[in-house]
């Protein structure tokens, strides 16, 4: 392929003497930057002041506007939870801020698009700032049939930047058509984003020639032929379109760098002017200062302006702080190795300083803090001093715009734990503590940010508009080199006119502890070395984990079983700290934790636990959830609840940074945002709503760690379980209450983060059972400090005891009798002791008892019956004794004479009375007609005697 060119005419009709057509180069052709390619000579030719050209390239540094061809695409979401579009990332895009262009600040996808024919090999290199992991971002390259270019993950995603710095990504480009796209992805998820993805100066090699060079815009210029660039004019300067250079803004004028008008200087204002204190001077003497705003703009001698406040009387420099001492010129200096306060001092024998740094007093910046301005869209602040000293705090300056970046940084080379303090194996090498407060009077922000090993820094916490004096601490979790940085901004919006430089953060004080190379204020005891070594001296000695030192001999003595170190001394008993209610301490001492078994007891029963099938870690993911956006994530939880010997298994890891820092992974220990934990939280984004290749998770939290015991009770050191929260347990068997807490504070949540597991006896669900989050607070807290989980789990059932069964005796049969063991309804225990196995004994079809039963019943009915008769026989003797009388006493009957005399006294007679079973008929009419003739009756008596038988009629 080869360019010609044919001569046209200027005006429409017939014409003459035109030169033949010629052709030119190959289209592969270029010219070096700073030249084109003029058409008639085919020679390179070089450009013009006031314009320039990249040759074979493009470059595109100039933002007040999208440049053609560049294209701003907000993907469309996935339906809503409720199967609804969601378009609420129309209005996100790629925006333009003069010199360089700022992505979306919200959780939408928004890629900005270019399109580009390359007639040779080529390449495409970019400048940018990364400084935020909340968003994923990520630079591909896709050919004409849309179908993406093969790269390496050190070519897709890009590498986070330190705050303020600028890299460059360059990607290698395949002649033909190329597709280039930038993406971005917040992932904030209710956390406010710190800063944008910026892009500078975008250039593509490997185009075709070009033709003509580009004038410089307004406000730029190039002052040389050949230029491959233009330059900004500087402040105080204008310049038009395409020129070669800058002229000075008339009287009362003034413009800022790469401006293309002037404008009115306006009066002096308080807002234009700061104080400062002076450093001390050899009379321990100090004032205040007041100094213009740079690049001073305002004009003084109008009417309505103010004039720069005289110089501040002197006085007496604030103290030095702990651990510095005054010398003779008035400055202060660190305190020499083993002493500490004034410097002179040393420490007594059997104690060893407490190394760290204390600022409370600021008269200069101590020689490891620095300061800075800095700003994305201008360089104008980046010589002032963003922050400046006050006496008893430090506070913000004035910069040179409303919304610079004001830096202070505090560098920690790195921590190293005291001898005294050798026996805590915890995970705490050092803490830094600050307060501090912010007067705002718009949407201004201070973050507090830690770069660990100068990777890249995180922002650690930060706190929007006017915050009260309060303090903030944060532990440091490894021995590491740490930058910590403080950066406060009056507003994100650009604005030409200063209208928020009384707005302020004060600092009054910072301490770190541990420090290797820190000062001290004071001493602390420390260990000796035993009487009976060959070392025996009052040097200090480390003393081994898991040790105190004793007040009486100072030496060191292992804490008693079940305790653990607590706090930040190990001087005396009193540091060894009891575990909680059902938990033991390690080997070490350094913290408790549950060994997977509990013991509770009630109504004179004993229940014992075995939780130990579930000590593995286990996960509980919680979604999808959706943002106002329309983003969908999930909440991950890994949860480990108790053994593992009182290591914290539970581990969240931010797969963005893995991803972005492939060069690193020798090293995965340097992400601080993996964390270890008994429970921790992740934030995952699904690969199937945002195209990603896998799923994101990020925003990696711990939320336990520290065990603070197991009990049935609701409510353990303050930590409330809040039981209300779950259905209440239908069996009869108590809950047990996980306590645990994260030390580390947070702007919301002072005390840091509670979390309490709730396992609860269900013989129905499987051994590992399931865990669930209260209904109420479907992400597992309702405040965001308090989190609640219920296990429900087999294991969960206390173990199986005599109690919890009971026997059946079966019928005797054939001499045998079987006996049954049965567990009681509803089963509510697990493991333990077993059902005893079946048993039978022999047996008597008639028992013992039935035996002595019968023969008792026999022989009372015998006596009774014998009794019965006795007396029956013995009345029918008196009845006929009566019979007797009556007859002897009866005057007008006669009856024949007796065959005998009466009885005399204790004679038994021999004869009975014997009564006719049945009378006659016979007998019936005698009786009857003897009634009615003489009104009385007989009755017939047969007197049966032993000499003769004989009839006695009446």
């Amino acid at each position: 392929w080869s360019s010609s060119w044919v001569a046209i005419p200027n005006s429409p009709g017939s014409c003459s003497d035109l030169p033949p057509p010629s052709r030119g180069t190959d289209c592969s052709f270029s010219c070096p930057a700073g030249k084109f390619l003029e058409m008639s000579s085919q020679q390179c030719t070089p450009c013009v002041a006031g314009s320039y050209s990249l040759g074979s390239g493009l470059r595109f540094d100039q933002w007040d506007a999208i440049p053609a061809g560049f294209t701003s695409l907000a993907s469309f979401l996935d339906a809503g939870p409720n199967g609804e579009d969601i378009r609420a990332c129309n209005s996100s895009s790629w925006t333009p801020q003069g010199v360089y262009l700022e992505s979306n600040r919200d959780e939408c996808t928004v890629s900005l698009v270019y399109a580009v024919h390359l007639e040779k090999q080529g390449s495409v290199s970019f400048t940018y700032q990364y400084p935020d992991n909340n968003i994923v971002f990520e630079f591909y390259v896709q050919n004409e049939q849309c179908q993406e270019m093969a790269q390496t993950d050190d070519q897709k995603w890009i590498k986070f930047t330190n705050n303020g710095e600028w890299d460059t990504h360059t990607v290698s480009l395949k002649s033909g058509t190329n597709i280039l796209y930038w993406r971005t992805t917040g992932i904030l998820v209710g956390r406010k984003m710190v800063k944008p993805v910026l892009l500078r100066n975008i250039q593509i090699e490997g185009v075709a020639y070009t033709s003509e060079c580009f004038p410089c815009r307004p406000g730029w210029f190039s002052p040389k032929p050949g230029s491959s660039s233009c330059e900004p004019c500087p402040s105080n300067t204008y310049s038009v379109k395409g020129a070669s250079s800058c002229t000075s803004c008339p009287e009362h004028h003034y413009s800022h760098e790469g401006w293309a008008e002037c404008k009115v200087r306006p009066p002096c204002s308080e807002k234009d002017y700061f104080q400062i204190h002076t450093a001390c001077d050899s009379e321990g003497k100090t004032q205040v200062l007041y100094r213009w705003v740079e690049p001073k703009i305002c004009v003084e001698n109008v009417t309505g302006a103010v004039e720069l406040p005289a110089t501040g009387q002197r006085e007496p420099c604030p103290p030095c702080n702990p651990g510095y001492y005054n010398s003779n010129d008035s400055t202060c200096l660190p305190c020499p190795a083993g002493t500490h306060s004034d410097g002179t001092n040393e420490c007594p024998a059997g104690t060893e300083p407490v190394l760290g740094y204390e600022y409370k007093w600021w008269n200069v910046l101590p020689s490891n803090m620095k300061t800075s301005c800095f700003n994305v869209g201008n360089s104008k602040c980046d010589d002032m001093n963003g922050w400046e000293v006050a006496g008893d705090h430090v506070r913000s300056g004035a910069g040179s715009s409303d919304n610079d970046y004001l830096i202070l940084s505090l560098h920690v080379p790195g921590f190293k734990v005291p001898a005294s303090l050798s026996g805590m194996t915890g995970s705490e090498f050092g803490q830094i503590t600050f307060v501090f407060e912010t007067i705002c009077s718009a949407d201004c922000e201070l973050y507090f940010m830690m770069d660990v090993n100068r990777k890249s820094t995180t922002v650690v916490e930060s706190w929007e508009g006017s915050q009260g004096k309060q303090w903030y601490s944060h532990s440091m979790t490894r021995n590491a080199s740490v930058t910590y940085t403080w950066a406060f901004q009056r507003t994100n919006h650009a604005l030409d006119v200063r209208s928020y430089v009384s707005d302020m953060v004060k600092l009054y004080s910072i301490s770190v502890t541990n420090v290797l190379d820190g000062v001290a204020s004071a001493c602390r005891a420390c260990a000796l070395v035993p009487q009976n070594s060959q070392r025996a001296g009052s040097s200090c000695v480390p003393c081994p984990a898991g040790f105190y030192i004793d007040r009486d001999t100072n030496r060191c003595q292992e804490c008693p079983p079940n305790t653990h170190l607590a706090g930040r001394h190990t001087y005396g008993q009193d540091a060894c700290v009891a575990c909680g209610p059902g938990s033991i301490s390690n080997k070490e001492h350094s913290r408790c934790y549950s060994d997977c078994s509990f013991t509770h007891t009630e109504n004179n029963r004993t229940l014992t636990f075995d939780l130990s099938p579930l000590s593995d870690v286990a996960s509980l993911t919680i979604g999808p959830s959706f943002t106002s956006k329309g983003t969908k994530y999930l909440h991950l939880f890994n949860i480990s609840l108790c053994g593992h010997e009182g290591r914290r298994a539970a581990i969240c890891t931010d797969n963005v940074t893995d991803v972005s820092s492939k060069d690193d992974q020798s090293d995965l220990s340097q992400f601080v945002n993996s964390v270890d934990s008994f429970i921790c939280q992740s934030t995952i984004i699904p690969a199937d709503g945002r195209g990603f290749r896998m799923a994101i998770s990020s925003q990696s939290i711990g939320l336990a760690d520290t065990f603070i015991g197991a009990t049935v009770d609701a409510v353990l050191n303050g930590v409330n379980a809040e039981p209300d929260l779950f259905p209440e347990s239908s069996k009869n068997v108590p809950d047990i209450n996980f306590f645990y807490r994260s030390t580390q504070a947070t702007a919301s949540c002072d005390q840091g983060r509670s979390s309490v597991i709730t396992v609860r006896c269900n013989p129905e669900k499987s051994e590992r059972g399931e865990l669930s989050v209260p209904s109420s607070c479907p992400a597992g807290t309702c405040d965001g400090c308090l989190f609640n989980f219920l296990w429900e789990s087999s294991s969960a059932c206390p173990r199986c005891t005599e109690d919890d069964y009971h026997q059946i005796e079966g019928a005797c049969k054939g001499g045998v009798q079987e006996t049954l063991y049965v567990w009681n309804e509803p089963k509510l225990c697990t493991k333990g002791v077993s059902l005893p196995p079946r048993s039978s004994a022999p047996c008597e079809a008639i028992a013992l008892w039935l035996k002595v039963g019968v023969g008792g019943g026999a022989f009372v009915a015998v006596l009774l019956i014998s009794l019965t008769c006795y007396f029956w026989k013995k009345n029918k003797r008196l009845e006929y004794k009566y019979s007797r009388l009556v007859m002897s006493a009866n005057k007008d009957c006669e009856l024949p004479a007796a065959d005998s005399c009466g009885l005399a006294e204790g004679e038994e007679p021999d004869d009975d009375v014997v009564y006719a079973q049945k009378p006659s008929l016979l007998g019936k009419l005698r009786a009857i007609a003897n009634k009615h003739e003489g009104g009385e009756s007989s009755e017939s008596v047969q007197l049966n005697s032993s000499q003769s038988d004989r009839w006695v009629l009446g």
